[in-house]
């Protein structure tokens, strides 16, 4: 299964973070099919709440390109949204993050992604977005599938736009 997160606290050109998530799935389509999409989920900023609150979602994609070729191809489509890679963390236009490739496992060692994505366990705003997709998906380390890892987070802060 291969899954991407996309985020956004920034607007872009007039969009609007919701927009900019939304038309990024489009993008994403010219290079990839999108399978399956989440609902739009709203989450506080990390690690300075007082940024701008995210809007996070996520897909469900098929592609033939490689990990490192769809990474690169996700890395065009957020610099195409105005993404600035300034400083760690800050607030952001668009962000896209490969988070599982087939099962695939990489340090990242050989300048390819790492996968699967080393934080995604940790996060609700991309635990609960996969869920709504894929919520018998079982990332690697044998902890259960990702509605069970959401379940069990301490806090929850991601909520879902209606």
């Amino acid at each position: 299964m291969i899954l991407i997160a996309a985020g956004s606290s920034l607007p872009f050109c007039g969009l609007d973070s919701q927009q900019i998530v939304l038309r990024s799935f489009f993008a994403v389509a010219r290079v990839a099919r999108v399978v399956a999409q989440s609902p739009l989920y709203e989450s506080p900023a990390w690690p300075d709440p007082s940024d701008p609150a995210f809007v996070n979602a996520a897909a469900r994609l098929q592609t033939d390109l490689t990990p490192r070729a769809l990474m690169a191809a996700l890395h065009a489509i957020e610099d195409a949204f105005g993404r600035r890679r300034l400083e760690k963390n800050a607030p952001r236009t668009l962000d896209l993050d490969l988070i599982a490739y087939d099962g695939v496992q990489s340090d990242g060692a050989d300048g390819g992604p790492i996968l699967p994505h080393p934080r995604m366990a940790h996060r609700d705003f991309v635990l609960a977005p996969i869920a709504d997709i894929a919520p018998d998906w079982r990332p690697p380390g044998g902890r259960g599938t990702v509605s069970d890892r959401l379940a069990r987070l301490p806090e929850r802060t991601a909520a879902r736009i209606s």
